[in-house]
């Protein structure tokens, strides 16, 4: 099955520097570049993608507002999956981002194997979780108080929910939760699922930002 990638950029050399790599790997197709927002949400519309790979800052309409519209509850399903790219230096939406719906982000100086890698992930449904990166960008946003989430939003879990839940958030893969929980890999994948189901999230993604925000999990521990 073949995987279409819809690329929005304000830049034009990065936006050709993406399509030519992704256009040449076995299974994936570029259907549209966007050089803003805007222009992102009508080529989705014409297109129909499977992943979209969302630049941040963009004129017309930037990159937080064009995932909330394109992954908005009334949007007609399917609804395409975001990777939002960034720059270490401009992080201040990727939390919003996520909130929004996003399955994860990728720094733009990414290597061209992780950017392969990343439309792949998100297309199968996983999120795009780099424990490199994303401890860092989501402890520092999360520090700050949005009062989005609640603990008590979480008493529906299980104890072990919530200790697979807390190692989710610090980046970990079910691999490694698993050999830290000392239970199967299929048994940490029942548990997620079991989250995701319980607390009404898309994916792994929107889990982290429920664990930083309700106070499952405290920045910098």
């Amino acid at each position: 099955m073949t995987i279409r990638v819809l690329i929005a950029d304000d830049q034009a050399m990065v936006r050709a520097g993406f399509a030519a790599l992704l256009g040449a790997q076995e299974g994936l197709e570029v259907v549209g570049q966007a050089a803003d927002g805007a222009e992102a949400l009508r080529l989705a519309e014409a297109t129909a993608p499977d992943v979209v790979l969302m630049d941040v800052r963009m004129p017309v309409l930037d990159g937080l507002e064009a995932t909330r519209a394109l992954l908005a509850p009334d949007r007609p399903e399917p609804r395409p999956r975001v990777v939002v790219l960034t720059t270490f230096d401009v992080d201040d939406y990727v939390l919003e981002a996520l909130r929004a719906g996003a399955s994860g982000f990728l720094l733009k100086d990414a290597l061209p194997d992780e950017l392969v890698e990343a439309v792949r992930v998100v297309a199968r449904g996983d999120a795009l979780l780099a424990p490199s990166v994303t401890r860092r960008l989501i402890e520092r946003f999360a520090a700050r108080p949005a009062g989005q989430t609640s603990m008590a939003e979480l008493d529906g879990l299980t104890d072990r929910e919530r200790e697979v839940l807390r190692e989710v958030a610090r980046g970990r893969s079910n691999r490694e939760i698993a050999g830290a929980l000392f239970i199967a890999e299929q048994t940490v994948k029942t548990h997620v699922s079991r989250v995701l189901g319980k607390l009404g999230l898309r994916d792994r993604a929107q889990a982290v930002v429920v664990a930083y925000e309700s106070g499952l999990v405290v920045p910098g521990e």
